[in-house]
């Protein structure tokens, strides 16, 4: 859709153009690294999700420490079966843990293929769930995070012959049995139980609170996924077209074509129809071809808007949302709907945790993918939640 270049300059400012908009296959599915994956990552069905759970509820296995002694402190491989398919996890018990009940915490990623410790091998390795699992067991909280569909060890599982028919229900289910298993461990105090969710994760969490028993009490939501799908990725390609058109990348009529373009491909997917790639620019086009791959991800996902779940939240409910000012997948400017549907949901603090240069994946600004430590901004917003438990 660019056209053909009269000169050397124009080619390479096209190719600047190009080479910027490709970082669009990292960004428009909000998790770590925001990746539009072959394997989806999440999505919402007609049906809820907790009716399905209940229909099909979850069996969970692992190596439980002996009757009235305290859990082994360290890294336990646990595994838990929902809906036909074994999800393998680790269960980090602290080191300080003295066989009192303790509060316990399941650890949800952000989209795309992204495993129990927040990585997408092998660009992709910030450790951000295993980061977070080490500073929680610091400061006493026991964690459960796992290889979710089309991740790690877990694999598709049953849907690998049908990877398409994956929709956020069988996330929300999977991760219900998981918030199921952790509240069964021996040492997790039922008064107790969290969820932190990192992206998309957050999003998942909201869900999985409507009907989890025992109640959550508190929910961390880290970088939240906060606006519908497909208004995130409108949201993000029309700023990397701005910034595009600002440093004199693209002028302003293939600006204007982009996002024409995009326009339209998000209209065909909330029809029911996959978006019409031709002409899109490739980067546009790779985007939209991924979704259209999993459109029903795609639509499904689309159909949620998360404040509307923090609405319903319990006043009881203790939440803490994060939103770091360099993190360019969801800004900060998004943010307000979903701290305003929990204030009125009466729900209690921290609340809005504003941290200054972290990035999406909660590390400092400018940190390169493979970067495995969290800012310490983002360290003190963790510890500080998790004081609430102790």
């Amino acid at each position: 859709m660019y056209p053909s270049a009269p000169s050397n300059r124009r080619a390479v400012r096209r190719a600047s153009a190009i080479a910027l908009l490709t970082a669009l296959g990292l960004t428009t599915a909000c998790g770590s690294g925001d990746q539009p994956a072959p394997t989806p990552a999440g999505g919402r069905a007609a049906v809820s999700a907790a009716a399905q759970v209940e229909a099909t509820p979850a069996t969970a296995s692992a190596s439980p420490s002996s009757p009235g002694s305290p859990p082994a402190a360290g890294d336990q491989q646990v595994s838990f079966v929902v809906n036909g398919t074994t999800a393998y996890g680790t269960l980090h018990i602290p080191s300080n843990a003295t066989g009192a009940k303790m509060p316990a915490a399941l650890l949800l990623p952000g989209s795309g293929p992204t495993d129990r410790n927040g990585n997408q091998p092998p660009q992709l390795m910030p450790d951000t769930l295993a980061d977070i699992a080490q500073q929680m067991g610091d400061d006493g909280i026991m964690t459960l995070r796992y290889d979710k569909y089309g991740s790690g060890q877990t694999g598709l599982g049953t849907f690998a012959s049908n990877p398409g028919g994956l929709d956020l229900n069988s996330f929300v289910q999977q991760a219900t049995a998981a918030y199921q298993f952790l509240a069964g461990q021996p040492g997790a105090d039922p008064q107790r139980l969290l969820i932190a969710g990192h992206s998309e994760g957050a999003m998942i969490a909201l869900e999985v609170q409507q009907a989890a028993k025992p109640a959550v009490a508190g929910l961390a939501l880290l970088e939240p996924q906060d606006e519908r799908l497909l208004d995130l990725v409108t949201l993000q390609v029309d700023q990397q077209v701005d910034a595009a058109v600002s440093a004199g990348q693209l002028s302003s009529a293939e600006a204007a074509t982009v996002k024409t373009a995009v326009t339209n491909g998000v209209s065909s997917i909330r029809a029911g129809n996959p978006a019409d790639t031709t002409g899109m620019p490739g980067p546009i086009a790779t985007v939209f071809q991924s979704l259209n791959a999993n459109l029903a991800f795609a639509r499904t996902d689309d159909a949620v808007y998360p404040p509307d779940l923090a609405a319903k939240l319990p006043s009881s409910t203790k939440v803490m949302v994060t939103c770091g000012t360099a993190d360019t997948q969801v800004p900060c400017s998004t943010t307000g709907p979903l701290v305003s549907a929990l204030k009125s949901a009466g729900t209690g603090g921290p609340g809005l945790v504003t941290l200054p240069d972290v990035t999406h994946l909660l590390q400092p600004a400018g940190s390169p993918a493979t970067t495995n430590t969290l800012a310490p901004a983002a360290q003190q917003a963790i510890h500080t939640f998790d004081q609430l438990w102790q």
